[in-house]
């Protein structure tokens, strides 16, 4: 099996209300971090920033409708909740957006609660149509995470990155953030990604793959390799999709052959185990779902003949 170095469930749901009635555990306090991860095969996995060689865990977390709660106390000490299981398990990049609702002070708020995890990798992005109005926006989202500072800010699906792109790089010059990068989704304009990528020095990308949305292993991972930026992978699981379509399946005989106890761990590492990946980040409401998930950065990956092997039988179902 294909190695980088080491340093069942349902992922995404389709309304905050099924959300608060049926996934949000509802704890009247947080503990705080730090507490001892459950046992894993071997350490956790990590590949490299390539710009740095800072090295990252495989699996981070999302926040989009997962982490937009508003004001519930309830809901938001869930939240706190599975940022602590995230950090426990070994987690480090969470991404959010201003495109997220309350999403970003929903993370803020459990980050304060855990006291602040030193290991956090906090990635956010730029949305906003005026250049001028951006540093405000990034400003915003910052005083929302309660942090001195983003270690990543990305374009959000590309909008105005002409502008935004040169004023992030003088904010990275500035030491003001450290990684520069943009964005899109749903296998959205991967022509403009593709020109951007050749053009512009950027760290990181984010875009949608999984192993039914396969489509940038054309163009956009070869690329990341050649131009050496790293990759974010959203959609993992296509909102859940993925995890209804397999869910009722026995999990296959092989699974063990790359430590995989569940569904979402195979479909997870079919994405990380791709060497331009560096990162795949699915959001959950779950401490049980984001345990899970994170339990993908653990263990054997797939070689390439186990990668087909998990598309054929994924397609089959």
């Amino acid at each position: 099996m294909s190695q980088p170095d080491r340093f069942t469930r349902r992922t995404f749901l389709t309304s905050l209300a099924a959300a608060g009635a049926s996934s949000f555990l509802r704890p009247s306090k947080v503990a705080a971090y730090p507490g001892p991860a459950a046992a894993h095969p071997g350490p956790i996995l990590t590949r490299p920033v390539p710009s740095t060689g800072e090295r990252l865990p495989l699996v981070g977390l999302g926040s989009w409708i997962t982490f937009n709660v508003g004001d519930d106390v309830a809901a938001r000490d869930s939240c706190a909740q599975v940022l602590r299981a995230f950090f426990q398990e070994g987690g480090r990049l969470i991404d959010s957006s201003p495109m997220y609702g309350s999403s970003q002070e929903v993370i803020g708020y459990g980050l304060r609660k855990l006291g602040n995890p030193p290991q956090l990798v906090a990635a956010d992005k730029v949305w906003i149509s005026s250049a001028a109005s951006g540093p405000q926006q990034i400003e915003e989202s910052r005083r929302h995470w309660g942090i001195a500072r983003f270690d990543l800010l990305e374009v959000h699906n590309l909008m105005s990155w002409e502008e935004h792109l040169p004023k992030l790089f003088a904010m990275k010059s500035a030491g003001r953030i450290r990684y520069v990068g943009v964005t899109t989704s749903d296998g959205r304009r991967h022509d403009e990604m593709e020109r951007i990528m050749r053009n512009q020095p950027l760290d990181f990308v984010q875009f949608s793959y999984n192993v039914l949305d396969r489509e940038v292993e054309q163009r956009l991972l070869p690329l990341a390799r050649e131009r050496r930026i790293a990759v974010i992978c959203n959609r993992p699981l296509r909102r859940g999709d993925l995890i209804r379509k397999v869910e009722r399946s026995p999990l296959p005989g092989w699974a063990g052959e790359i430590d995989c106890a569940n569904w979402a761990q195979i479909l997870l590492k079919f994405i990380v185990s791709h060497p331009a990946v560096s990162c795949a980040i699915p959001a959950t409401t779950r401490v049980d779902h984001v345990r899970e998930n994170v339990g993908a950065s653990y263990g054997r990956l797939p070689d390439e003949a186990m990668r087909r092997r998990i598309v054929i039988h994924v397609e089959k179902l």
